[in-house]
């Protein structure tokens, strides 16, 4: 299932029973199920019937995401699975690996277009205790009851950011990210502005070198969006690649896929493959090469050309 992101296009209304309303300027004190007022609608926060730790939280009637509050390193969602898995690739985290690469940063910094319950945030900050990390979050109230329910790292290790993903991300120090992830959408595709060429040139140009852009792109069995997707991030990369399930891959359902571009290679790490594998819904890993085959013949994305109004031109020039 997609994520709903935080870049609007969500629905207006409000429900008409069940509401928690919260006064302005407090935090909740922990999580309480109920639908809540928040700026672009309501959230509905749900405790977890199978897991007496874990809540999930639905935003305008569409599943956002999951908390496990004993355990930050068990993600519910399975792509979140794979971009922690890649990420980790790369950066091997003590606290899910017991080592440490050479070469990695000593403080991992992480930007996260889409906050939702901060799910991801939580398991780097677990894994990379040092790490520092921004999530951009459109809507404020949300991320005011999102630090209240799940007491979140306190910043500089986890800060929150209210703001549009693309103005932030425009607004950032080139070279000040070692990853950043997009999970954004309105419905069930992430917003254009947020897929373009020139969007992802300002990433390429917030990354440093070396650094990781993975993305969740949602799309329906005839995978035009994915391909498009695909494309532009090869084409604004030197490496790219898809993870994803079967299934998926062949266009036999609705579902995400995990997209990633860096400068440098991706797929060298042998035991990415065997751990993606070896999930709870197996996904294969498409190295550079297959994700160029895949995209082959769909556009890159390109921002709309402004219009030039010209005024006080007579007719006929």
């Amino acid at each position: 299932m997609a994520k709903r992101g935080k870049s609007g296009g969500r629905s207006s209304q409000r429900p008409t029973a069940g509401v928690v309303e919260v006064p302005k300027g407090t935090r909740p004190d922990g999580p309480v199920e109920g639908v809540y007022y928040i700026d672009t609608g309501d959230c509905e926060l749900i405790a977890d019937q199978d897991n007496s730790n874990g809540w999930l939280l639905k935003i305008n009637g569409v599943m956002s995401s999951h908390i496990d509050l004993a355990d930050p390193l068990f993600l519910d969602f399975e792509y979140m699975r794979w971009m922690a898995a890649l990420i980790e690739s790369r950066w091997p985290a003590k606290a899910t690996s017991g080592g440490s690469k050479a070469g990695a940063p000593e403080k991992l910094r992480g930007l996260h277009l889409g906050g939702g319950a901060c799910s991801l945030a939580r398991y780097f900050h677990a894994a990379y205790p040092d790490a520092r990390q921004v999530v951009v979050e459109l809507d404020g109230k949300l991320a005011e009851y999102v630090r209240g329910w799940f007491a979140l790292p306190k910043a500089p290790l986890l800060r929150l950011r209210v703001g549009e993903a693309r103005e932030v991300t425009e607004t950032l120090t080139p070279d000040t990210r070692d990853f950043i992830i997009r999970d954004v959408f309105a419905g069930s595709l992430t917003p254009r502005a947020l897929t373009t060429a020139e969007f992802t040139g300002h990433i390429r140009r917030v990354l440093a070198p070396g650094g990781i852009y993975v993305v969740n792109s949602g799309d329906a069995p005839d995978l035009k969006n994915a391909r498009e997707d695909a494309a532009t991030i090869a084409a604004a990369f030197e490496y790219a690649v898809i993870i994803a399930d079967p299934a998926m891959l062949k266009g036999r359902r609705y579902g995400n896929m995990v997209m990633a571009g860096s400068d440098t290679p991706l797929d060298g790490d042998p035991q990415l493959a065997r751990r993606l594998l070896g999930g709870a819904v197996p996904a294969h890993i498409w190295n550079d090469a297959q994700v160029r085959a895949f995209a082959t013949g769909s556009p890159v994305r390109h921002d709309p050309i402004p219009v030039v109004e010209l005024v006080g031109t007579p007719p006929g020039g």
